[in-house]
Protein backbone atom coordinates (compact mmCIF):
# COMPACT_ATOMS: atom_id res chain seq x y z
CA UNK A 1 0.00 0.00 0.00
CA UNK A 2 2.74 2.30 1.16
CA UNK A 3 4.66 1.30 -2.19
CA UNK A 4 1.47 2.28 -4.64
CA UNK A 5 1.26 5.42 -2.51
CA UNK A 6 4.81 6.68 -3.04
CA UNK A 7 4.09 6.10 -6.60
CA UNK A 8 0.77 7.83 -6.83
CA UNK A 9 2.39 10.85 -5.21
CA UNK A 10 5.95 10.63 -7.41
CA UNK A 11 3.29 10.47 -10.44
CA UNK A 12 1.40 13.92 -9.23
CA UNK A 13 4.79 15.57 -8.56
CA UNK A 14 6.30 14.77 -12.39
CA UNK A 15 2.89 15.76 -13.89
CA UNK A 16 2.91 19.07 -11.70
CA UNK A 17 6.42 19.84 -12.55
CA UNK A 18 5.90 18.91 -16.51
CA UNK A 19 3.14 21.68 -16.93
CA UNK A 20 4.77 24.55 -14.69
CA UNK A 21 7.57 23.90 -17.28
CA UNK A 22 4.90 24.22 -20.07
CA UNK A 23 3.03 27.31 -18.46
CA UNK A 24 7.23 29.05 -18.52
CA UNK A 25 7.70 28.05 -21.54
CA UNK A 26 4.61 29.85 -22.79
CA UNK A 27 6.73 33.15 -21.82
CA UNK A 28 9.57 32.42 -24.30
CA UNK A 29 9.77 33.44 -27.66
CA UNK A 30 12.00 32.46 -30.75
CA UNK A 31 14.32 35.45 -32.68
CA UNK A 32 15.13 34.76 -36.04
CA UNK A 33 17.60 36.70 -37.93
CA UNK A 34 17.86 37.51 -41.66
CA UNK A 35 20.41 39.18 -43.34
CA UNK A 36 19.80 40.17 -47.15
CA UNK A 37 22.65 42.29 -48.98
CA UNK A 38 22.68 44.85 -51.73
CA UNK A 39 25.23 47.48 -53.50
CA UNK A 40 23.69 50.67 -52.83
CA UNK A 41 20.19 49.47 -53.10
CA UNK A 42 20.30 47.05 -55.50
CA UNK A 43 19.77 43.46 -54.50
CA UNK A 44 22.60 40.93 -54.20
CA UNK A 45 22.73 37.30 -53.87
CA UNK A 46 24.48 34.94 -55.02
CA UNK A 47 23.34 34.82 -58.49
CA UNK A 48 24.92 37.96 -59.05
CA UNK A 49 28.68 36.52 -58.31
CA UNK A 50 31.48 35.83 -60.49
CA UNK A 51 30.52 38.96 -63.09
CA UNK A 52 32.08 42.30 -63.13
CA UNK A 53 28.82 44.28 -62.86
CA UNK A 54 29.51 46.80 -59.76
CA UNK A 55 30.98 49.97 -59.55
CA UNK A 56 32.60 51.05 -56.40
CA UNK A 57 33.23 54.52 -55.02
CA UNK A 58 36.48 54.92 -56.29
CA UNK A 59 35.06 54.36 -59.93
CA UNK A 60 36.83 50.60 -59.72
CA UNK A 61 34.52 47.72 -61.68
CA UNK A 62 34.19 44.66 -59.52
CA UNK A 63 32.71 41.31 -58.96
CA UNK A 64 32.07 39.12 -56.09
CA UNK A 65 32.82 35.77 -56.02
CA UNK A 66 33.03 35.46 -52.24
CA UNK A 67 31.08 36.68 -49.36
CA UNK A 68 30.93 35.47 -45.92
CA UNK A 69 31.37 37.13 -42.41
CA UNK A 70 30.86 36.29 -39.04
CA UNK A 71 28.18 36.89 -36.45
CA UNK A 72 27.90 36.50 -32.63
CA UNK A 73 27.09 37.94 -29.05
CA UNK A 74 23.57 38.99 -29.89
CA UNK A 75 22.21 40.62 -26.95
CA UNK A 76 19.31 42.39 -25.79
CA UNK A 77 18.86 45.36 -23.31
CA UNK A 78 16.70 45.91 -21.09
CA UNK A 79 15.87 49.60 -19.11
CA UNK A 80 17.14 48.42 -16.04
CA UNK A 81 20.34 47.59 -17.26
CA UNK A 82 20.05 43.80 -17.20
CA UNK A 83 21.92 42.19 -20.68
CA UNK A 84 19.99 39.17 -22.04
CA UNK A 85 22.78 37.03 -23.51
CA UNK A 86 22.10 34.35 -26.36
CA UNK A 87 24.55 31.14 -27.45
CA UNK A 88 26.39 30.49 -30.47
CA UNK A 89 28.00 32.26 -33.49
CA UNK A 90 26.35 31.89 -36.99
CA UNK A 91 29.08 31.79 -40.24
CA UNK A 92 26.80 33.52 -42.76
CA UNK A 93 27.89 32.19 -45.98
CA UNK A 94 26.37 34.41 -49.22
CA UNK A 95 28.43 32.19 -51.41
CA UNK A 96 27.03 28.90 -50.56
CA UNK A 97 23.22 30.34 -49.38
CA UNK A 98 23.99 29.28 -45.82
CA UNK A 99 22.96 30.22 -42.51
CA UNK A 100 21.49 34.03 -44.40
CA UNK A 101 18.61 33.31 -41.45
CA UNK A 102 19.06 31.60 -37.74
CA UNK A 103 17.92 31.99 -34.23
CA UNK A 104 19.88 32.13 -31.40
CA UNK A 105 19.74 28.88 -29.42
CA UNK A 106 18.78 31.01 -26.55
CA UNK A 107 14.85 31.58 -25.52
CA UNK A 108 14.22 34.88 -24.98
CA UNK A 109 11.45 35.99 -22.77
CA UNK A 110 8.66 38.04 -23.38
CA UNK A 111 9.07 42.06 -22.76
CA UNK A 112 10.29 45.33 -23.84
CA UNK A 113 13.99 45.67 -24.74
CA UNK A 114 15.88 49.07 -25.11
CA UNK A 115 18.23 47.39 -27.51
CA UNK A 116 19.30 44.32 -29.46
CA UNK A 117 23.00 44.07 -30.49
CA UNK A 118 24.93 41.42 -32.34
CA UNK A 119 28.46 41.52 -33.24
CA UNK A 120 30.24 41.40 -36.57
CA UNK A 121 33.03 39.44 -35.76
CA UNK A 122 34.35 38.45 -32.27
CA UNK A 123 35.34 40.00 -28.98
CA UNK A 124 38.23 39.36 -27.78
CA UNK A 125 37.38 36.95 -25.23
CA UNK A 126 35.19 35.18 -27.82
CA UNK A 127 38.05 35.12 -30.61
CA UNK A 128 40.39 33.25 -28.21
CA UNK A 129 39.15 31.80 -25.37
CA UNK A 130 37.70 28.09 -27.02
CA UNK A 131 38.50 26.54 -30.08
CA UNK A 132 35.15 26.42 -32.85
CA UNK A 133 35.36 22.91 -34.75
CA UNK A 134 32.61 24.57 -37.07
CA UNK A 135 34.98 27.20 -38.06
CA UNK A 136 38.03 25.25 -37.69
CA UNK A 137 36.66 23.10 -40.59
CA UNK A 138 35.15 26.12 -42.64
CA UNK A 139 39.09 27.27 -43.00
CA UNK A 140 38.32 30.02 -41.11
CA UNK A 141 41.38 30.86 -39.06
CA UNK A 142 44.00 33.52 -38.78
CA UNK A 143 47.46 32.43 -38.64
CA UNK A 144 49.29 32.17 -35.40
CA UNK A 145 52.02 34.69 -36.72
CA UNK A 146 49.07 37.39 -36.75
CA UNK A 147 47.92 35.97 -33.86
CA UNK A 148 45.46 33.46 -34.35
CA UNK A 149 41.91 33.30 -33.74
CA UNK A 150 39.39 33.93 -37.03
CA UNK A 151 38.31 36.04 -39.83
CA UNK A 152 35.50 38.27 -39.02
CA UNK A 153 34.94 38.80 -42.86
CA UNK A 154 35.96 37.37 -46.33
CA UNK A 155 35.19 39.41 -49.41
CA UNK A 156 36.55 37.91 -52.39
CA UNK A 157 36.24 38.75 -55.88
CA UNK A 158 37.89 40.76 -59.27
CA UNK A 159 37.97 44.31 -60.64
CA UNK A 160 39.52 46.08 -63.27
CA UNK A 161 42.59 48.01 -62.47
CA UNK A 162 44.35 51.11 -63.97
CA UNK A 163 46.00 49.49 -66.59
CA UNK A 164 42.89 47.70 -67.72
CA UNK A 165 43.49 44.12 -66.24
CA UNK A 166 40.99 42.10 -64.23
CA UNK A 167 42.55 41.18 -60.97
CA UNK A 168 41.64 39.67 -58.04
CA UNK A 169 40.64 41.16 -54.35
CA UNK A 170 40.67 39.35 -51.08
CA UNK A 171 38.82 42.21 -48.59
CA UNK A 172 39.84 39.99 -45.45
CA UNK A 173 38.79 41.56 -42.37
CA UNK A 174 40.09 40.16 -38.63
CA UNK A 175 41.37 41.61 -35.79
CA UNK A 176 43.60 44.57 -37.02
CA UNK A 177 47.72 43.17 -35.72
CA UNK A 178 50.88 44.96 -35.76
CA UNK A 179 53.52 41.98 -36.60
CA UNK A 180 56.56 44.57 -37.14
CA UNK A 181 57.87 42.90 -34.30
CA UNK A 182 57.26 39.16 -34.54
CA UNK A 183 57.68 38.46 -30.56
CA UNK A 184 55.78 41.49 -29.38
CA UNK A 185 52.71 41.48 -31.68
CA UNK A 186 50.12 44.80 -31.00
CA UNK A 187 46.67 44.47 -31.51
CA UNK A 188 43.42 46.83 -31.97
CA UNK A 189 40.25 45.39 -31.88
CA UNK A 190 37.99 45.82 -34.91
CA UNK A 191 35.16 44.00 -34.23
CA UNK A 192 31.87 45.92 -34.81
CA UNK A 193 28.66 46.02 -32.39
CA UNK A 194 25.79 46.70 -34.19
CA UNK A 195 22.42 48.28 -32.94
CA UNK A 196 19.15 47.32 -33.99
CA UNK A 197 17.80 49.71 -31.31
CA UNK A 198 14.07 48.99 -29.04
CA UNK A 199 11.71 46.33 -29.17
CA UNK A 200 9.03 44.93 -27.94
CA UNK A 201 8.36 41.51 -27.93
CA UNK A 202 5.38 39.44 -27.20
CA UNK A 203 5.76 36.46 -30.11
CA UNK A 204 7.59 34.83 -32.25
CA UNK A 205 9.60 37.69 -34.81
CA UNK A 206 12.31 38.47 -37.32
CA UNK A 207 15.25 40.86 -37.57
CA UNK A 208 15.33 41.54 -40.92
CA UNK A 209 18.72 42.93 -42.01
CA UNK A 210 20.37 44.57 -44.92
CA UNK A 211 24.42 44.84 -45.59
CA UNK A 212 24.90 47.36 -47.98
CA UNK A 213 28.54 45.96 -49.66
CA UNK A 214 29.40 49.24 -51.33
CA UNK A 215 29.54 50.75 -48.00
CA UNK A 216 32.79 48.99 -46.96
CA UNK A 217 34.70 50.27 -50.06
CA UNK A 218 33.70 54.60 -49.63
CA UNK A 219 32.71 55.61 -46.30
CA UNK A 220 34.12 57.54 -44.29
CA UNK A 221 37.51 56.22 -46.33
CA UNK A 222 38.08 55.96 -49.84
CA UNK A 223 39.16 52.50 -50.64
CA UNK A 224 41.08 52.29 -53.73
CA UNK A 225 41.59 48.88 -55.15
CA UNK A 226 44.84 49.48 -57.09
CA UNK A 227 46.64 50.40 -53.58
CA UNK A 228 44.90 47.65 -51.73
CA UNK A 229 43.53 44.61 -53.12
CA UNK A 230 45.51 42.43 -51.42
CA UNK A 231 47.96 40.99 -48.56
CA UNK A 232 45.31 43.31 -45.80
CA UNK A 233 45.40 40.72 -43.25
CA UNK A 234 48.55 41.68 -42.20
CA UNK A 235 48.40 45.26 -43.06
CA UNK A 236 47.36 46.99 -39.58
CA UNK A 237 46.23 50.44 -41.04
CA UNK A 238 43.82 48.71 -43.84
CA UNK A 239 42.14 46.49 -41.41
CA UNK A 240 41.84 49.80 -39.26
CA UNK A 241 40.05 51.72 -42.13
CA UNK A 242 37.98 48.62 -42.62
CA UNK A 243 36.68 49.11 -39.43
CA UNK A 244 35.59 52.29 -40.12
CA UNK A 245 33.88 51.73 -43.67
CA UNK A 246 32.26 48.65 -41.80
CA UNK A 247 30.44 51.02 -39.05
CA UNK A 248 27.52 52.16 -41.27
CA UNK A 249 27.37 48.62 -43.17
CA UNK A 250 24.70 47.06 -41.28
CA UNK A 251 20.67 48.47 -41.10
CA UNK A 252 17.97 47.48 -39.82
CA UNK A 253 15.14 47.07 -42.60
CA UNK A 254 12.34 45.95 -40.54
CA UNK A 255 10.49 43.48 -37.97
CA UNK A 256 8.04 41.08 -38.70
CA UNK A 257 6.18 38.77 -36.65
Amino acid sequence: MKKILALALLTFLSFSCSEDNGNNSNEDVSATFSFSHNWDGAEVNNTEFNTIQFTNANGEQMSIEKLRYLISNIRLEKADGETLYTSGHFLVDVTNDVNLVFQPYTAIPKGDYTNVIFTFGFNTEDNYSQTYTDLNAASWNVPDMLGGGYHYMQLEGKFIDNTDTETGYAYHAIRAVDNSDPIGLLFQDTFIDVELGPVSISKDLTFNIDMNIAEWFKNPNLWDLNTLHNMMMPNFNAQITMFQNGQNVFSLNEITE
